[in-house]
């Protein structure tokens, strides 16, 4: 588990990475879908990345085994009253970061920050 610094330290940087280059959201079926069940826009999900923050941490770093790029972190947020799992990565330098999962989740989601509260 990252500490509550690294969290914030990785979400800094992501989201100001976000800002200079975009973000590209990986269009599998289940994420689609997501837009779909919660009635949001595409629009409206980049703005609930924008305001993640340390509280909604479930996992990470995590290896990335799928794209090979930087580590993956897994978040967590409600909308709609639905659970939603957000997994995120840097990406390669001087490209977008990347949105890998964004979909209601399968499985109630631990929050290791929310505890210690």
């Amino acid at each position: 588990m990252a500490s509550n610094e690294e969290i914030e330290a990785f979400l800094n940087d992501f989201k100001v990475k976000m800002n200079i280059w975009d973000v590209v959201f990986s269009n599998r079926h289940k994420n689609l879908q997501a837009l779909s069940d919660l009635e949001i826009t595409p629009i409206y999900r980049k703005t609930i990345l924008e305001e993640l923050e340390s509280l909604d941490y479930s996992q990470g770093p995590l290896e990335d085994d799928m794209i090979g790029e930087a580590d993956m972190w897994v978040f967590g947020k409600f909308i709609k009253r639905q659970e939603v799992y957000i997994k995120i990565t840097m990406g390669n330098p001087n490209l977008s970061v990347v949105c890998i999962s964004f979909h209601l989740a399968e499985h109630p989601m631990i929050y290791p920050l929310k505890r210690q509260l």
